[in-house]
């Protein structure tokens, strides 16, 4: 074994041991496109005997072969006894959560609450609606009293997105993960299936 693998298995399992202590052990993971931060987030979790898998993102029956496809990838590696939830009202969900959650991913959610709050339409009033589906959000995340895994994409390293919309995602989904990570105990970035741990304090 290698010294980075050494380092990254006993980063790996420092986080594992916060999480099977529950109380309030919040971590975010982000990772770009394929960068196997889904995987990461699921080994984080294997400790405990119960996990609700929260899917924010389009369900798997919206008429999307691809989409569905892809859940079904994601279902089938998760344990049979963790139990999955299709929900955009995350605040909620939090605030009842009496057993660990790991959410996949804030990227699709913001996706679909953009368009819930009428985003794509550029609907009157469409700032004070996210605003405060967001602000909900992060007082339900920093309440939370359960061990909390968050993934979100890290969408802001590449060139300015050509269209309105592309650039309201990655401006909303940049907050949001700044924020996130400014409550967690714990950030990781995937990258090509490598973990790193960011231990720096976020800027506010």
């Amino acid at each position: 074994m290698t010294m980075l693998t050494q380092r990254l298995a006993a980063s790996l399992e420092a986080t594992a041991r916060l999480l099977r202590r529950g109380g309030d052990t919040k971590v975010l993971v982000l990772g770009g496109v394929r960068s196997g931060k889904s995987r990461h987030a699921e080994r984080l979790m294997a400790p405990h005997p119960e996990v609700v898998y929260v899917a924010p993102g389009p369900p798997a029956g919206n008429g999307d072969p691809e989409w569905a496809e892809r859940i079904a990838r994601h279902r089938a590696r998760r344990p049979g006894n963790w139990r999955t939830l299709e929900t955009t009202d995350l605040a909620t969900t939090l605030r009842k959560a009496s057993r660990p959650l790991l959410i996949d991913c804030l990227g699709t959610w913001v996706s679909q609450v953009l368009g819930e709050v009428g985003a794509w339409d550029a609907a009157d009033g469409w700032e004070l609606r996210l605003d405060e589906r967001m602000e909900d959000f992060l007082a339900a995340f920093s309440a939370a009293h359960v061990p909390v895994v968050v993934v979100s994409n890290e969408a802001g390293m590449g060139v300015v997105p050509a269209t309105f919309s592309g650039r309201v995602f990655r401006d909303v989904l940049g907050t949001l993960n700044n924020r996130v990570g400014a409550l967690v105990d714990s950030v990781q970035l995937v990258m090509a299936g490598r973990v790193v741990r960011l231990r720096e304090r976020a800027y506010q």
